[in-house]
This record gives C-alpha cells, sequence and structure tokens, in this order.
C-alpha cells in the first residue's frame, strides 16, 4: 500500500480536476492503455472498483492500493500530461509540489524491488504475505536486521504455500534448507530434474543449485545479524544496502517459485 498522504492526494484531486469523475483527457480505451503499458495493470478491473467506476475513483482505489514506486510513476506521468492541457494549465506552484510528490514516492527502492513480487504473489490472495512484503519495505532503512528476518520468514511462507496447495505433507521441523528443497523438487526445479537433452544444462543446473542456496544463505545472515537471536550491546547490526542484498535475493526466490507453480498449474489443471 502506498504511503501518500491525504493532504498529497488532495493537491492531485486538483491538479487533476478529479470531482467531475474524469482524468485529463483520457477515455476508457486510452485510460486503460495508459496503466497497461506504464504499470502493467487492468485499471477497469474490479479491483480498483472499489469506490465507484468512474475513471477518478479508480485512480483513487490504485493509489490507495499499489506500492509507493508505482503510484509515484504513474503519478510522474499524470502530472507531466496535465501541463499539456493547455486549457487547463494548473500553477506553477502546484504543478512543482505534484511533481516533488510523485518523486518521493519513486524514491522508495524497496516497493520497486518488491513489485515483481506483489505480482506474483497475488494469486495467493494471502494477507500475511502482503504484511510480510510490506513488513520488509518499510524496514530496509529503519530496521535492516528486521527486513533480513522477513526475507527469511518470506521464503519459509512461499514453500508451505506452495506445497500446502499440492498436498504435500511438511514435517513441523523442517529446516529451511530441506523446505526450499522440497519445494524445487515437487516443481520439478531440482538439477536431477533437467533433461541431459537440454540446451544449456550445465547453466541450469547451477542456477538451480544456486537458487537452492537462497534460503540457506539468508537463514544464515539471519541468524548472525537478523531478529532471531539477541545481541550484545556492542553488536553492530548490517546497513540498509545489506537488507536491499537480502531482500533482492529473496525476492527473486520467491517470485520464481510462485511464477513456477502457477505455470504448472496452468499446465496440468489444479491438483
Amino acid at each position: 500500500m502506498s504511503k501518500f498522504r491525504p493532504s498529497e492526494q488532495a493537491k492531485f484531486e486538483s491538479l487533476l480536476n478529479m470531482k467531475s469523475g474524469y482524468i485529463l483527457e483520457f477515455s476508457d480505451p486510452t485510460f486503460d492503455a495508459f496503466f497497461a503499458g506504464l504499470v502493467g495493470v487492468d485499471i477497469h478491473s474490479e479491483k480498483y472498483c472499489r469506490f465507484g467506476s468512474s475513471k477518478a475513483n479508480k485512480l483513487r482505489s490504485f493509489w490507495t492500493q499499489e506500492d509507493d514506486h508505482t503510484v509515484g510513476k504513474v503519478l510522474q506521468e499524470l502530472v507531466e500530461m496535465s501541463a499539456l492541457d493547455e486549457d487547463n494549465l494548473p500553477s506553477e506552484a502546484l504543478y512543482n509540489e505534484c511533481c516533488a510528490i510523485a518523486e518521493r514516492l519513486q524514491e522508495n527502492e524497496g516497493a520497486s524491488l518488491l513489485h515483481p513480487l506483489r505480482k506474483a504473489s497475488a494469486p495467493f490472495d494471502s494477507n500475511y504475505i502482503t504484511k510480510q512484503i510490506e513488513r520488509m519495505e518499510s524496514s530496509i532503512e529503519s530496521d535492516p536486521s528486521l527486513a533480513i528476518g522477513t526475507a527469511k520468514e518470506l521464503i519459509e511462507t512461499c514453500c508451505k504455500s506452495i506445497l500446502n496447495e499440492l498436498g504435500k505433507e511438511i514435517s513441523d521441523s523442517i529446516d529451511i534448507s530441506s523446505l526450499t528443497k522440497q519445494t524445487l523438487k515437487e516443481l520439478h526445479l531440482v538439477p536431477d530434474a533437467v533433461d541431459d537433452a537440454s540446451r544449456g544444462k550445465k547453466a541450469v543446473t547451477r542456477i538451480l543449485q544456486n537458487l537452492g542456496q537462497i534460503g540457506n544463505n539468508i537463514a544464515e545472515l539471519r541468524n548472525l545479524y537478523g531478529t532471531g537471536h539477541g545481541k550484545s550491546h556492542t553488536a553492530k547490526g548490517l546497513q540498509p544496502r545489506h537488507a536491499k542484498l537480502a531482500i533482492g535475493s529473496a525476492a527473486t526466490l520467491v517470485t520464481f517459485l510462485f511464477e513456477t507453480h502457477q505455470s504448472r498449474k496452468q499446465l496440468n489443471g489444479p491438483t
């Protein structure tokens, strides 16, 4: 969810004259093409009709549901388009204020980092996964240790969600390395499952082997520096750049697992 403040929303309401129900000169088809091309969403889907079916209401719904970076990207484009309407040019002050807001929203690197993961995890419709993503996103700068700990938990949640959908038993005492390995196996992603005749078998095998180690490595990092254990008062924590590395790795793994699972479901039908 975007951290787009109500006072900032009011400025965009004014800039885009949203009380009319319209957004600039957009028609329904061009509004659809604008969002699909810029951020890959279907703005006319039911998801964005929670406040009503007008284009203004769909934009309001969009900016309350999506992450900072995505919202900022759309708003930046709308600000620039507003300056092309010679009949309703915004004041210079309002234009500059809205530009600054859009730029601030896009500065949230965590949101940008995790956007593919949000899309990949959407079919699971899990509030718990959403909260984990939001916790990582918000704690990169303020609490890198928490971000690292949550990255490890996210991998566990992802693997368990997939295995549960596949009807597979999961040991209560399973560690993250074994959990990841079991998930890769059920998705036929273990190196042994790669056909000898496949082009690039060696390269694919190495990538899959490295993929399987991500969870284990983040768990080790979390145990050393994350939220899993108490630390001495003299202990030095990791910096935001280290949290970004851990989160980026976890997001890559989880996105790949979710997308692979969804792809197999589409090919094979529900299990």
